[in-house]
């Protein structure tokens, strides 16, 4: 069966800064890393493992950095529409966030990603709903949710931001919770509005592990990411491939769920 590949997960950096940006992220979670966070590179080796589109985002650190980050993601899916589609960034600390979501979508972003470990807000404060709030309806989010080092994503808080807002939809990465993949299951398995991507898990949970998680959680809201440029893209694509999925999940997941999350 032919079907197209959309890698959900990806982190571009402008040129000049990608080396540092790679390592930094590198020393974050102690990984080596090979790959060099540009654009060009992502489009060389998607393209090479038949992928067909990469979804990229990324993450400000504070309020100050939202708009430029922003500006960088939507020059570069501009300059690669036929490639990229591209998730805005937003923080918590930011004046007028309603402002940047309807400058960001207008522009041709599609959604919005946090990464709370990286942002220091954790995912239920009060200064955090506001995001929520906003995006409820009009787009979906993106939670980097687990890192056991820390609290501020935890996939215990996922629930009650759902609960209280049925129409917004999420994925969240890593198969709901980076190192802590058990736990997050048992948060998140009966919510239908969360999602889970695959980006950093086959590497720790091994095979037989994986296809539980997606048989648990469903072929409908499993979403491929590679997280790009932690890992190649290739490889992750073939471990999703050796799992014994059906045609018709693979299908799903490798595309037709993101593209359903999107309205296209």
């Amino acid at each position: 069966m032919n079907y197209t590949i959309i890698d959900c997960h990806t982190h571009v950096y402008p040129d000049k800064i990608a080396l540092r940006a790679v390592k930094s992220i590198g020393d974050f979670y102690g990984i080596s890393m090979s790959l060099d966070g540009t654009v060009n590179t992502l489009l060389r080796v998607s393209t090479q493992a038949g992928v067909e589109k990469c979804l990229v985002h990324s993450a400000a650190v504070d309020g100050l950095h939202v708009h430029h980050i922003n500006d960088f993601l939507i020059r570069t899916v501009e300059e690669n529409k036929d490639h990229l589609i591209g998730f805005g960034t937003l923080h918590p600390d930011m004046e007028d966030p309603e402002k940047e979501l309807k400058r960001i979508l207008d522009a041709g972003l599609k959604g919005v990603k946090l990464h709370p470990d990286m942002q220091k807000f954790a995912l239920d404060e009060q200064r955090a709903q506001k995001l929520y709030d906003i995006c409820q309806g009009v787009c979906p989010m993106m939670f980097h949710t687990g890192d056991k080092r820390y609290h501020y994503s935890n996939p215990s808080m996922v629930p009650d931001i759902l609960k209280k807002r049925p129409r917004l939809n999420v994925i969240c990465a890593h198969f709901g919770g980076y190192s802590e993949w058990d736990s997050a299951a048992e948060y998140l398995a009966n919510l239908p509005n969360a999602h889970v991507d695959t980006s950093s898990s086959f590497f720790a949970l091994g095979a037989e592990k994986a296809r539980q998680l997606i048989d648990l959680y469903g072929e409908d809201r499993v979403l491929f990411g590679s997280d790009y440029p932690m890992w190649n893209v290739k490889e992750e694509k073939e471990t999703l491939l050796s799992l014994g999925l059906s045609e018709a999940a693979l299908q799903k997941i490798f595309s037709a769920n993101l593209l359903n999350l999107l309205n296209q």
